[in-house]
């Protein structure tokens, strides 16, 4: 079993920069596939982006494509998400996910451990 841990949120203002980080502890981080949902104040928590485990392939839902950027570093243990050019629409609480299938999914029912999310509040 892995243990997720996320920081790096915050407040700032529209065309700003944060750099989320997941820190995993358990388990190497390599035996999971990772990704980081959104979940904003009354909707439902949504696919931001995703990593195999190799780093080879990448998704990312198609708003943030061009802006957000996945990576991992399995000798750190650590998931990253680097988000430029915030927009207010980007306000939400991140969650990271791990998952145990080998397959890249969008769908949070496929992944298996959660962090307890980091809020990215972007300002107008």
């Amino acid at each position: 079993q892995v243990q997720l841990v996320e920081s790096g949120g915050g407040s700032v203002q529209a065309g700003g920069s944060l750099r989320l980080s997941c820190a995993a502890s358990g388990r190497t981080l390599s035996s999971y596939v990772m990704g980081w949902f959104r979940q904003a104040p009354g909707k439902e928590r949504e696919f931001v982006a995703a990593v195999s485990r190799s780093t080879s392939i990448t998704y990312y839902l198609d708003s943030v494509k061009g802006r957000f950027t996945i990576s991992r570093d399995n000798a750190k243990n650590t998931v990253y998400l680097q988000m430029n050019s915030l927009k207010p629409e980007d306000t939400a609480v991140y969650y990271c996910a791990a998952a145990v299938s080998y397959y890249v999914s969008r769908r949070a029912s496929e992944y298996d451990y959660w962090g307890q999310g980091t809020q990215v509040t972007v300002s107008s």
